[in-house]
């Protein structure tokens, strides 16, 4: 299968890619940060898949849509994994001017515009599933969530719109809504690290639903740590 993952340098697109690379697969890589990308494939390399990989700013659209016609040149896409996002703390009255731009641009737009390029094809084909990351805070706010909460909100609804317009194709959606899962942002802060979810957790389920037979569709994915929401 030709798999799509975006932010698949670290956190939760590695994950992603470790767990679809044990399956022979062919995939199609992209994070903004070269060198932690290259070192993202250098860990896969002995796995059953074959790797290619890009550098991508999904903050832009035009880099998206470069990515994409380049994803194409390998075939039509089997999964589509929208990971890639950026979190900045902050209230709505007084965070920095220009982080709801930055935030709908990164965790939205990147999305929308990637799924928008990728989908004729999928469509002909009649097959596909696409597994947009969206969060806990799509769905609850609080404190310090701001931008980010709001561009989540939106990630979701976009979610739930594209899988009501897809029943016909035969393209599944799936929204993941995970809570906190300890990747890069959370080392540091003084949170223990068994109190929060690992990465592989959520790859797990993701890899899960995507081997379901096509009249099978799970549609969200929710999931917490153990003792609940810090």
């Amino acid at each position: 299968m030709n798999i799509i993952i975006t932010g698949a340098s670290k956190g939760l697109g590695k994950a992603f890619a470790k767990i679809f690379a044990n399956n022979n697969n062919t995939l199609l890589l992209c994070a903004r940060n070269f060198a932690d990308l290259e070192n993202t494939a250098t860990e896969l390399k002995n796995s059953s898949s074959t790797i290619h990989y890009k550098s991508v700013d999904v903050s832009k659209k035009n880099e998206v849509i470069d990515f994409a016609n380049w994803c194409l040149t390998f075939g039509t896409p089997d999964i589509i994994i929208n990971n890639a996002g950026t979190f900045e703390p902050g209230s709505v009255h007084s965070e920095t001017d220009g982080i709801i731009g930055k935030m709908i641009e990164t965790n939205l737009y990147s999305a929308y515009h990637l799924t928008r390029q990728l989908l004729p094809t999928m469509m002909q084909k009649k097959q596909g599933h696409i597994f947009n990351i969206c969060s806990i805070a799509s769905v609850q706010a609080y404190t310090n969530g701001g931008s980010y909460s709001i561009s989540k909100f939106a990630m979701l609804g976009f979610s739930k719109n594209l899988r009501e317009e897809l029943k016909p194709y035969g393209v599944k959606v799936t929204s993941v809504l995970p809570g906190a899962v300890y990747t890069d942002s959370w080392k540091g802060s003084g949170v223990d690290e068994s109190r929060i979810m690992q990465d592989e957790d959520v790859a797990k389920m993701v890899y899960a639903a995507s081997q379901l037979s096509p009249q099978a569709c799970v549609e969200e994915i929710v999931m917490r740590p153990q003792l609940g929401d810090l």
